[in-house]
């Protein structure tokens, strides 16, 4: 991490504790626990999905990314991957309106309602994925966690908590409540 954004975070975290009347004390960051670091200067993005960065070198990306310049970026470990957050400036351009205006009702039971009664389903991926997070959960527990009061964890439980951490990142992307797919629907 950039030496100056780690003293800005230390700061912002004091500033907090001593003005906010919920905030705890500023906590440790423990290697292994949300783990990310951030980098600015000269950093530049070239052929799309490739860019450059400070001290790092060259790093294939897996989307195309915008062609500007970035201020800075910070890159952070999530179970298994590595994933980047770019800052950079944006302009937008407004767009014209295509079709007539609809309304849609957000429901319970459904997703969305639209004006003429057609009905988009629930997604019930979240429920599916919080079954496989309570048996990984529960694989963790049934897991010896070191032999002495003060030993490391067992590589079988290390295992098991690696494939929990995947799963509650597979849970994350899931949908709960996806974006209506109605939005670009016209009068018929």
């Amino acid at each position: 991490m950039h030496q100056g954004q780690a003293l800005r975070d230390l700061e912002r975290a004091f500033k907090n504790f001593l003005t906010i009347p919920k905030r705890g004390f500023p906590v440790f960051k423990k290697k292994g626990r949300k783990d990310s670091f951030y980098l600015e200067g000269s950093i530049k993005i070239f052929q799309g999905n490739y860019i450059q960065l400070p001290r790092i070198g060259v790093v294939k990306t897996y989307c195309i990314l915008p062609n500007c310049r970035v201020k800075n970026v910070r890159i952070s470990k999530r179970a298994d991957s590595w994933y980047i957050s770019l800052k950079y400036n944006f302009e937008l351009d407004p767009t014209e309106k295509i079709g007539e205006t609809i309304g849609v009702d957000l429901c319970i039971n459904t997703l969305a309602t639209c004006y003429d009664g057609s009905k988009f389903a629930n997604v019930k991926a979240y429920r599916q994925a919080k079954k496989r997070l309570v048996r990984h959960q529960r694989a963790v527990s049934k897991k010896v966690i070191g032999f002495l009061r003060n030993a490391t964890q067992t590589k079988n439980r290390l295992k098991a908590v690696k494939k929990l951490a995947k799963a509650h990142k597979k849970a994350d992307v899931t949908p709960r409540r996806p974006q209506l797919a109605c939005g670009t629907r016209t009068k018929q």
